[in-house]
């Protein structure tokens, strides 16, 4: 059976064909379709698999983990620097080994089309020492999905599955099975004490994990994913992983390829296969999207650093996304092709859409910066980052997911005064909350500002676990009533909120306010059952 799909729902199609019982993420862009696909399948609406949106990704993995302690299969899914917040649960988890097969998907955004960084997740994978997939189009992340499954419980560890941007979020048609696996019976671990990391424990699993690496090894070099393709043009062999070889092939759509290469879709790398291409050639080419991860390792355990050639060499560039042309030069086929946007072309900056709540939140805090002064307000991941950008120049750092609030307690430490951290509601609940507890327990004078918009609006407008909960999560971490603010971002309050944001900015202490509306993008339904939660009045005087 046919169907055209994108990288990413390929990914999902192919775990539920697989026998998934569980799929569990946080939003983020690029892996955002993959939750989204499996949600709205007949499979999810009726509960045979629970598919949901997770607090935040260590969350999710956790979620997954326990899911796979049950027996069932389960994915979790998240982009690259997520898998920073899911790095706790990710590594242990290879210590602790899984059950039920529990593949984690990574997609990667090679010149951070919606990212703080350029980051290669296949990092993770080799310090966590687990087997990772990086298919090279969409039908191969499809088939994978049942290999990685079986690779998980065959080996009784997670199996990273790395994509970008390019796979995630490109279309073509996928072949697809005409009947999916049954799901797992639950079923719980022989041992359950590999679980308990203990260090009595967690020491012999880890001797256990180092021990498998022979075996994932020689199951690279034999389960049919890496591949050494034979050429007759010996002075250059060429290794390329995942979709860069999409990148070399298209330079070769008119003839054959000439020079040996190992293509390779499964790590470890195939030891036996690099060393033959090495041998046989005189210069070898590693063409690979992301950072020299490759490259540095035949370098390093290969003793051949005189013979490679690519990214750390100069000939591949180092930064941003791989096309045809970059490989093409490498290669000497071609001369560099710009691809700078023509001249006739105006800048479009990203903003915030027309009817934004973040717009008046913003006009409010600008008003009082000739009073306040610069630098003194922290930023966070989300829609209302884009205060940075004119019109607004409002903020002044932007890091990662819930790093405003501590950075405002750390720069109220210094002395700065007033110290205002602007968070989004998701991203509040995603990795807020504990920043603002430290700010209670060491009573810091900081002034949080949470943008609330009922949504996890940056990637697509899914529901936000916040909903309704905000007033009291904050109450609940120690801030006093009185400093605990709702306020309705709307030019009629304008004059209001500014009053009340003024008078907790010179509030010595931890002070709270919600600036609270729903996103203009959300659906009537939507926006209704954000009016049903969200119940509190505004902090206004009557």
């Amino acid at each position: 059976m046919k169907k055209i799909l994108l990288g990413n729902e390929a990914i999902a199609q192919g775990a539920v064909d697989a026998g998934l019982s569980g799929m569990y993420a946080y939003p983020g862009t690029p892996s955002t379709e993959i939750t989204e696909y499996i949600q709205k399948l007949p499979e999810a609406r009726n509960g045979e698999i629970k598919a949901t949106w997770s607090v935040n990704e260590k969350v999710a993995m956790e979620e997954a983990l326990g899911m796979s302690f049950a027996g069932k299969r389960a994915m979790v899914a998240m982009k690259h620097v997520g898998l920073n917040v899911a790095a706790d649960a990710f590594i242990n988890s290879a210590i602790s080994g899984v059950n039920g097969g529990l593949v984690v998907t990574v997609a990667d955004d090679p010149s951070q089309h919606s990212s703080q960084n350029e980051q290669d997740s296949r990092y993770y994978g080799k310090f966590a020492m687990v087997p990772m997939l990086e298919p090279s189009n969409q039908q191969e992340a499809y088939d994978m999905m049942s290999y990685a499954f079986d690779l998980s419980e065959k080996f009784q560890l997670p199996v990273l599955l790395r994509s970008v941007t390019r796979l995630s979020h490109a279309r073509t048609i996928v072949n697809v099975k005409e009947t999916k696996r049954p799901q797992n019976e639950l079923h719980f671990p022989d041992n359950a004490k590999r679980f308990n990391l203990v260090p009595s424990y967690a020491k012999i699993q880890y001797r256990q994990l180092v021990e498998k690496q022979k075996q994932l090894e020689a199951e690279a070099e034999t389960s049919g994913w890496n591949r050494f393709i034979e050429g007759t043009d010996h002075s250059l062999g060429i290794v390329v992983s995942g979709i860069a070889y999409n990148y070399l092939m298209e330079n070769f759509q008119d003839r054959p390829l000439p020079y040996d290469t190992v293509k390779i879709n499964q790590y470890p790398l195939p030891r036996k296969m690099l060393r033959r291409l090495f041998e046989r050639n005189e210069r070898i080419l590693i063409i690979e999207e992301g950072y020299p991860f490759i490259e540095e390792m035949l370098s390093d355990y290969l003793g051949f650093d005189d013979k490679v050639i690519g990214k750390l060499t100069g000939h591949l560039p180092r930064t941003g996304e791989l096309n045809p042309n970059a490989v093409a030069v490498a290669l000497g086929l071609e001369e560099p092709v710009s691809f700078e946007r023509p001249k006739i072309l105006a800048d479009r900056p990203p903003q915030l859409c027309p009817g934004c709540g973040h717009i008046d939140m913003y006009n409010e805090i600008k008003s009082l910066l000739p009073e306040i002064g610069d630098n003194h307000v922290y930023s966070d991941i989300g829609c209302y980052s884009l205060g940075v950008l004119e019109p607004f120049d409002a903020i002044d750092t932007i890091i990662d997911m819930g790093a405003s609030i501590p950075m405002a307690k750390g720069a109220s430490d210094a002395g700065v005064r007033p110290a205002i951290a602007v968070i989004g509601d998701s991203t509040f609940t995603h990795s807020g909350m504990t920043g603002l507890l430290g700010a209670v327990w060491d009573k810091s004078p900081i002034t949080v500002i949470i943008a609330d918009n009922s949504a996890v609006a940056m990637t697509g407008g899914q529901l936000s676990a916040a909903m309704g909960h905000l007033y009291d999560i904050a109450r609940g971490l120690g801030v006093d009533e009185e400093h605990i603010k709702v306020v309705i971002p709307l030019k009629k309050y304008f004059d209001k909120n500014v009053e009340i944001l003024r008078k907790e900015i010179e509030y010595q202490g931890p002070s709270v306010i919600i600036y609270q509306r729903p996103c203009v993008t959300m659906s009537n339904e939507m926006k209704q059952l954000a009016k049903k939660f969200n119940t509190l009045e505004p902090s206004y005087d009557k």
